[in-house]
């Protein structure tokens, strides 16, 4: 819709006004808000650092009118009609998922497990539109209520698939008429996730699970998390707890999880690589996760070792690793022997068994693999380049390099060490490390006090009224789709916000990753041109500086990212985008079509930068 100042002059001017007067008229406008605004200090300044947060006043609001009429005129001026709105998909494709077609799979000759995998090319565009809610969705509710009880009809899983759930964490929740409840953390008396955290502590050496930190681990990858009870238990010790699970088209473990606002995508131990760099964890974890661990000469093994750091701990309960005394338990039997023999040959220590959970420790001596005589091979450099889904290979990685660094050898704290710093200075300076850590703790004040309801609302305001700033915890799940260093994560967690972060970082931009992943906080490879590996609906916030500017040499689609952008963002949900004039003008046409709001706003910094904020829309049909 055209603006209602646009659509008065229309009136004064008459239906067909010459181009040239509403180029003058915008001109004039432009100038009369400069002239008023030149003794004013308020603005909104994205680079440089400041001691209290930018205020912003109906000065910034004609400011911000001004770029969108702009755009508006610019548009005209180019003899273009306002495309048209997309339409909202089928209620078929409530819970798509792209590059998880089985049947697609199948067709292209995919089998022995592959057909499960991630397969982007098998995927058809289709139709362009809109994947809507289903019927009964509710916005979930605010951390940390929503990690305990979250709404069921936003949850694709059937009341038999509930009432038949096995594992551990599976069993901790009760269902009720339109809401599932999860158990409390004080409330946890049967299966004890707390118990089970604190045997896992003890097996290791430690007193209790609240040493897990001073220990050496901080990441943990949760391999098929059920719903995520054992991770919500390890978020409430400061731990960072990423659950990794297969794509189910019902009953999804990474679904649940992300609902209740816990780290989770979907990931499989089958034919590739999970896109993560080598050395990334501080433990993997799996409770009855359904992986065949001695499968395919123990390349599943192989893969947990890449993904592991030096000392850290890989955790396996299961009741098929218990040894028994009956005729039946012979396979189980053969199976833990053929673990034994194989985590030997790659320096893992069985270093405690209990029950039915055994932990391997990894070693840190990265010569202990050309010492034993029937070892694996190491892997050449080039294999550990960018782990992008690659196949899973039988060979050591990471053996010669600068990350090798025990575990119990970290640096405790947040702040990172300049000697941490340097192990990754291949791809930064320790300057720029901290310059853009400075930028973000200004920016997040300026983000954060955009991020209300009221900018996009009819809510009565009486004039001259401020916006008042939204709720520290109005959102949970945020992702930033061009990470660099992380700064974003780390400002949050310096403002104490109840959030958070998956760091995206592109494929083709600087591999930043394994620094992020340093700091303990979430992270993964991804490739913006495919879909990203989540159900819809799964994030609340989604951050993007300079992707557009980065991906305009690439292959992609910009409908198409966008279109992936609403897939897996709530309803109601809020998306920033910093980028240059010309790449933002674009965007604000694209999400036009998606029938987000949205405003244009100059940072005021002399640059062509600018910030797209956009809110999505919670449609129904």
């Amino acid at each position: 819709m055209r603006s209602p100042w646009f659509n008065k002059l229309s009136v004064f001017l008459g239906r067909g006004p010459p181009l040239s007067w509403l180029l003058l008229c915008f001109l004039s406008i432009v100038a009369l808000i400069a002239v008023l605004g030149s003794s004013t200090s308020n603005t909104l300044d994205f680079v440089t650092s400041s001691s209290k947060p930018d205020i912003y006043s109906s000065y910034r609001r004609l400011k911000e009118q001004a770029a969108v009429d702009y755009l508006e005129l610019r548009t005209l001026s180019l003899g273009t009609t306002r495309p048209k709105e997309l339409d909202l998909c089928g209620k078929e494709r409530e819970n798509f998922v792209p590059c998880y077609n089985v049947s697609a799979n199948l067709l292209a000759g995919f089998k022995e497990g592959e057909e499960f995998d991630r397969h982007c090319g098998m995927s058809g565009l289709g139709d362009r539109c809109l994947v809507r809610p289903p019927k009964d969705y509710k916005i979930p509710l605010r951390w940390p209520a929503g990690r305990d009880v979250i709404w069921s009809a936003n949850v694709k899983i059937t009341k038999d698939q509930f009432l038949s759930s096995g594992s551990m964490t599976k069993r901790l929740m009760l269902l009720e008429e339109n809401q599932i409840a999860f158990h409390s953390e004080d409330g946890l008396v049967f299966d004890g996730v707390k118990d089970y955290s604190r045997q896992i502590a003890e097996m290791i050496g430690l007193g209790t699970d609240s040493e897990f930190l001073q220990a050496g681990v901080q990441s943990v990858l949760d391999v098929g998390c059920g719903f995520g009870s054992f991770g919500a238990h390890l978020v409430s010790l400061k731990l960072m707890a990423v659950c990794v699970a297969v794509y189910e088209a019902t009953g999804s473990q990474v679904q649940l999880a992300l609902e209740r606002g816990l780290p989770a995508m979907i990931g499989n131990f089958i034919s590739r690589q999970l896109p993560y760099p080598s050395l990334s964890f501080d433990m993997v974890h799996c409770a009855q996760c359904g992986i065949i661990w001695d499968k395919k000469e123990g390349i599943f093994l192989i893969e947990v070792d890449r993904l592991l750091k030096p000392g850290g701990y890989f955790v396996l309960t299961s009741p098929e690793s218990k040894p028994r005394g009956s005729s039946s338990s012979r396979k189980n039997k053969n199976l833990l022997k053929v673990m034994e023999e194989f985590t030997e040959k790659i320096c893992w220590s069985l270093i405690a068994q209990q029950d039915e959970t055994f932990i391997w420790q990894k070693t840190v001596d990265a010569h202990c693999y050309t010492s034993r005589k029937h070892g694996l091979p190491l892997c050449k450099e080039e294999h550990d380049a960018v782990p992008y889904y690659h196949p899973l290979v039988s060979c050591i990685s990471a053996t010669n390099s600068k990350r090798w660094i025990s575990i119990q050898n970290r640096s405790s704290g947040s702040q990172l060490s300049s000697a941490e710093l340097e192990v990754h200075g291949k791809y930064f300076q320790p300057e720029d490390f901290y310059e853009d850590l400075q930028v973000w703790r200004s920016a997040l004040k300026n983000f954060w006090s955009l991020l209300t309801p009221l900018i996009f609302s009819d809510h009565p305001k009486r004039p001259g009224d401020e916006d008042p700033l939204p709720p520290f915890n109005m959102i949970r799940n945020v992702m930033d789709m061009n990470a660099h260093y992380g700064g974003l994560n780390a400002a949050f967690l310096e403002e104490k916000k109840s959030v958070w972060v998956m760091n995206v970082v592109p494929v083709n931009a600087r591999n930043t990753l394994p620094l992020i992943l340093h700091q303990g906080f979430a992270g993964v490879l991804h490739d913006w041109c495919e879909p990203f590996p989540t159900y819809p609906r799964t994030y609340d916030m989604l951050h993007a500086n300079g992707l557009l500017s980065h991906l305009s040499s690439e292959r992609c689609d910009l409908m198409d990212l966008f279109l992936e952008m609403d897939r897996i963002l709530r309803p109601e949900g809020w998306v920033v985008i910093s980028d240059k004039l010309g790449a933002i003008e674009m965007a604000r046409m694209v999400v036009t079509q998606m029938q987000w709001e949205a405003r244009v706003i100059d940072l005021q910094n002399g640059s062509d930068q600018r910030l797209l904020v956009c809110q999505k829309p919670f449609l129904k049909k």
